[in-house]
């Protein structure tokens, strides 16, 4: 069993992604770097040129490497493929819940084109139930997270909080932010709360 179905990090055994990462490395905890864009830079190079690579793969092996980034920087406990309690139809692709802003989700996207405007919507969607949560598109195209930036700034873009590439050092302090949250096991949801309740029991007890 590979490193990443040990750490949950992929669920199955036979996964084409899972079996090319932890070929380009024999372990991700080992490999050395001196800033978070260092490491995304490393195994994303490496991996470029590989011969099966596609635009699935590509995805999948970036999420990993994003995924293995937060384990080698402790920011614990990650969700991958993550469900929120009251918004329906979306997955998030990383997300952790912290005591300060609640859910703090990252939507992994090796390049943007189109698909920021999926990413603004699950954010604009989470934030409806979670008000201080944040949203960050983190993608690996420069010029395409600048166009995006832009639309944040006038008002087209409103979920993401920000876009980021993945080798810059703006990522580098994105990952600094949110080393200073206190992430934690998010809250077991009770859908109805009263002090209040009339049980069919409580009826019983008046005869």
């Amino acid at each position: 069993m590979g490193i990443l179905n040990q750490l949950n990090i992929v669920v199955g055994m036979n996964n084409k992604a899972a079996q090319i990462f932890e070929e380009l490395y024999p372990s991700f905890l080992d490999v050395k770097y001196r800033k978070p864009s260092d490491y995304v830079t490393t195994y994303w190079q490496k991996f470029e040129n590989h011969p099966e690579g596609n635009n699935n793969l590509n995805g999948k092996i970036f999420e990993y490497i994003l995924a293995t980034l937060c384990v080698r920087e402790n920011i614990l406990p990650l969700y991958l493929s993550a469900k929120v309690a009251f918004v329906p139809n979306v997955i998030y692709d990383l997300m952790f819940f912290t005591s300060e802003r609640g859910p703090i989700c990252i939507s992994a996207k090796t390049s943007l084109r189109e698909r920021y405007k999926q990413a603004d919507l699950e954010a604009i969607a989470l934030k409806y139930v979670h008000r201080k949560a944040l949203s960050y598109l983190v993608t690996l195209h420069k010029s395409e997270a600048e166009s995006v930036k832009a639309k944040i700034k006038s008002g087209d873009v409103i979920g993401l909080d920000n876009v980021v590439v993945a080798s810059s050092p703006e990522f580098d302090k994105l990952v600094t932010e949110l080393k200073v949250y206190k992430a934690k096991e998010p809250p077991t949801v009770k859908v109805i709360q009263s002090t209040q309740v009339i049980t069919a029991d409580s009826l019983k007890k008046l005869k």
